[in-house]
């Protein structure tokens, strides 16, 4: 039986994958890097909709995200593992 791929890591490093399907709370999730082919499972702890972010390390409030190897915003409040990450929970760095 083949496991679905249900998030992508864009490079080593990225503290957030992106869902490619909608994620259920609780679910056990599998995602790849896409730039070395590992994958890692990780258990959600909230719906996480296609296109949206699912934090793969514990992040504490004013961390800063990384994603593509990049900083892309900063954390308003506490995040752990599995959670969503969206605007309700980081601050976009794009015009920081």
């Amino acid at each position: 039986m083949a496991t679905t791929t249900k998030f992508l890591i864009h490079a080593q490093g990225d503290q957030v994958g992106v869902a490619v399907e909608d994620i259920k709370p609780g679910e056990n999730s599998e995602g790849v890097y896409m730039d070395s082919g590992k994958r890692i499972s990780v258990t959600s702890k909230d719906p996480v909709p296609l296109g949206h972010k699912i934090a793969l390390v514990n992040l504490k409030k004013g961390d800063k995200v990384i994603e593509y190897g990049e900083q892309i915003g900063a954390v308003t409040q506490d995040i752990s593992v599995g959670a969503h990450v969206h605007v309700h929970n980081i601050r976009t760095q794009r015009w920081a």
